[in-house]
């Protein structure tokens, strides 16, 4: 008599498994976490950046197109209850060509008529770096322009108030 066999042998097990584990590492690899979190926190970014830029457009409105030479006195007048933290990331940032940094957000203003600023910060997400083809992959910035008052992207050279919207790169 012959009894009936139930079950998985343990080759077929291992098998199923290995199959799996393989199908894993695939997927791991497409949707490449590292850079899911790069561009979560540049999207954070780009985002504080408009903020505080239309801060400044504000203050500028309500004191004759004179804009404040530095972030605190956005907080101070009142424009903001606060001068955001910037996001830890990969790109560090000195800000050369910013009159002031605060908080890690470079700030740059440009007295005497036009009066304009840039306030801008360091992206990481490969997608940001490589945003076109004229961009060189070694540094983007996301940058309010007061001369065209809008958020827009400018690679490999660090904005500053004198940036025109023809600098930018998306």
């Amino acid at each position: 008599m012959t009894a009936l066999k139930r079950g998985f042998t343990l080759i077929e097990l291992l098998i199923v498994i290995a199959i799996l584990g393989v199908l894993a590492v695939v997927v791991l690899v497409a949707i490449n976490p590292v850079q899911q979190l790069a561009r979560t926190r540049d999207s954070g970014r780009i985002s504080t950046v408009s903020q505080l830029g239309h801060a400044m457009e504000a203050y500028g409105a309500s004191h004759d197109s004179d804009y404040p030479v530095d972030l605190a006195t956005l907080q101070s007048t009142g424009e903001i209850q606060n001068i955001p933290a910037l996001v830890a990331n990969s790109v560090t940032s000195v800000c050369a060509g910013g009159d002031e940094q605060t908080s890690g957000w470079c700030y740059d203003d440009e007295d005497g008529p036009p009066d304009a600023f840039a306030i801008w910060s360091a992206l990481e997400a490969t997608t940001n770096l490589t945003v076109n083809a004229a961009c060189g992959g070694t540094a983007a910035y996301a940058t309010y322009l007061s001369v065209s008052g809008r958020t827009c992207i400018i690679c490999d050279t660090e904005p500053s108030a004198a940036s025109v919207v023809a600098d930018c790169d998306n």
